[in-house]
């Protein structure tokens, strides 16, 4: 089998960024993803807009052109493809990584197709995969979706938005806009803090207009075809609310099961993998991480915008140990 300088694994931006770093640095180099080119972007709500402007999560020096000031889902996507096709980056898409084992002093990464080696290997795969499941009866039902796209699809239907982060807040807002009848269900007090500045105060009026109906401080503990019960938090008492379509917006988390079978150490309640602060070595040498799965389950630290700059730092470390 052929043996690689490195592997990376994760089409993202951060895992594109490692690729051109290695490129640049001429190591012999290979990115596979399970997905598509910045797969967790191609899943992004058809209207996103980024919260960063284009110059903050453009990659390889290669300038980000918007219309706006702050960039769209398929603006990204376009932009990353281009990248991709700049640099002419080695890559294997469709290709899920199963497992890593090291033999001899090289790492075997096995695949749905194949298996490859390497020297030494990078994981990049962000944490957008796996959703934060509220494990109650229904959530598997197909009118239930941790994932939206976009709107038209359930106008003139009832939909509860379940969270109370970006997602759920530009749920809410896209379905009322296109004739849904919307309710936010938040375990909270209030919508998160961290949530864009710009799109609460436009939540908070419709909430207030009772244009968009609130339960916050209530979470949900049953789902059916056509209905879901919500319970209040502060006296236990049980409401049902008619539902055609359920969209629980609660967030994700990186893939800890993949990370703790290749044997990488997760610590704390937030699984945040053991990393060297200036090189993201993990506690198995030869292993690296970037991107957004450095920051474990506190999903709020890292982004393109910072994640895009392990890339120059893992191949400098590489490239010596080599």
């Amino acid at each position: 089998m052929e043996l690689y300088d490195v592997i990376i694994i994760g089409a993202g931006p951060c895992g594109l960024a490692c690729a051109i770093e290695a490129q640049h640095k001429k190591l012999k180099y290979l990115i596979v993803d399970k997905g598509s080119i910045t797969e967790s972007i191609r899943r992004y709500p058809v209207n996103m807009l980024f919260f960063s402007t284009s110059e903050n999560i453009e990659i390889g020096k290669v300038p980000f052109v918007s219309m706006g000031t702050r960039p769209t889902r398929t603006e990204a996507l376009k932009y990353y493809r281009k990248v991709v096709n700049h640099f002419d980056l080695h890559i294997k898409l469709f290709t899920r990584g199963n497992d890593v084992k090291q033999v001899a002093g090289v790492f075997e990464l096995t695949t749905n197709n194949e298996s490859l080696r390497a020297k030494k290997i990078i994981v990049a795969t962000g944490y957008y995969d796996v959703p934060r499941y509220l494990e109650v009866r229904g959530e598997t039902m197909p009118h239930v979706s941790h994932y939206y796209d976009e709107a038209f699809r359930y106008s003139k239907m009832k939909a509860v938005v379940v969270g109370g982060a970006n997602s759920a807040v530009e749920t809410a807002l896209d379905l009322f806009r296109n004739d849904v009848e919307v309710t936010l269900v938040h375990l909270f007090d209030n919508i998160d803090p961290r949530a864009k500045y710009w799109i609460v105060p436009d939540l908070e009026n419709r909430i207030k207009k009772d244009e968009i109906k609130a339960y916050f401080r209530h979470r949900v503990t049953e789902i059916y075809e056509k209905s879901l019960i919500i319970e209040n938090l502060d006296n236990g008492k049980k409401k049902r609310i008619d539902a055609d379509f359920v969209f629980l917006m609660t967030g994700y988390r990186p893939d800890a099961h993949f990370l703790e079978k290749v044997g990488i150490r997760l610590e704390g309640e937030n699984l945040i993998p053991t990393t060297h602060p200036e090189t993201y070595e993990s506690n198995i040498e030869g292993i690296y991480l970037a991107g957004s799965i450095i920051g474990g389950e506190e999903t709020a630290k890292i982004f393109i915008e910072n994640g895009r700059m392990h890339g120059k730092p893992i191949i400098e470390d590489i490239l010596k140990k080599l």
